[in-house]
């Protein structure tokens, strides 16, 4: 089984450490996961624009900016400009707009991205997975760090997997949301491509980025292993 990219939360990150961690990371993560929050579409605040473009001095990994807000479409350019690489939107933000604001994104120079909350069915947003170069299956309700994994998303993750092989699209299935030495297993044997990772499955290791990081792998190895002789 193929081994699964790696995303950072960079909102569970310690700040007080983000030069040392960033260049820790930045050989070896498929993407940087930057959760941007309005306080609207969900209930909290956390990174910015603004962040983004100071991670961009130090990063060369691409930053894949997770958009948790009522307005999606106001934050496509500024992003571009701070060097984002990827926006994922969430499909609750984009009726009536999916289509152009996936033009949008493109236009700016930028990969789509696609979020489900955990309520949100494959049939809703079916019509634009073509169009899309990942899709992100949320496995806690969105908004804050620490919520506990909901099973019932497992079966979702095999619906696109599904999906995706039965139309031939190529876009990559991530999981946002718990994923740590509990869950990697289930969620690598339903099809994830991509694993974001945050307090529980990295940060909280250890506080030596190192220890925590070589913990972490160690613990995807195991699950692999275990998938792979199940």
């Amino acid at each position: 089984m193929k081994k699964p990219l790696i995303a950072p939360s960079l909102m569970c990150m310690d700040l007080t450490r983000l030069e040392e961690q960033i260049r820790f990371f930045d050989d070896k993560v498929g993407y940087y996961h930057v959760d941007i929050m309005d306080g609207h579409f969900v209930r909290n605040l956390t990174l910015s624009p603004f962040f983004v473009e100071q991670v961009k001095k130090i990063a060369t990994a691409p930053m894949d900016c997770h958009l948790m807000v009522t307005n999606p479409e106001q934050y496509v350019g500024p992003l571009a400009k701070a060097g984002a690489a990827m926006i994922s939107f969430h499909a609750e933000t984009a009726n009536g707009q999916a289509f152009r604001l996936i033009d949008n994104i493109r236009q700016h120079g930028m990969q789509v991205g696609l979020v489900l909350n955990p309520e949100t069915r494959l049939d809703e947003v079916a019509l634009y997975l073509n169009r899309m170069d990942k899709v992100t299956i949320m496995t806690v309700d969105p908004g804050f760090a620490g919520q506990p994994f909901i099973p019932e998303m497992l079966e979702k993750v095999k619906q696109f997997k599904q999906f995706r092989e039965e139309h031939n699209l190529k876009f990559q299935i991530e999981i946002d949301g718990s994923c740590n030495k509990k869950t990697y297993k289930f969620l690598l044997d339903a099809g994830a491509d991509v694993l974001i990772v945050g307090t529980s499955g990295l940060f909280n290791n250890d506080s030596d980025i190192n220890k925590a990081w070589a913990i972490m792998q160690d613990d995807i190895n195991l699950a692999l292993m275990e998938v792979e002789y199940a």
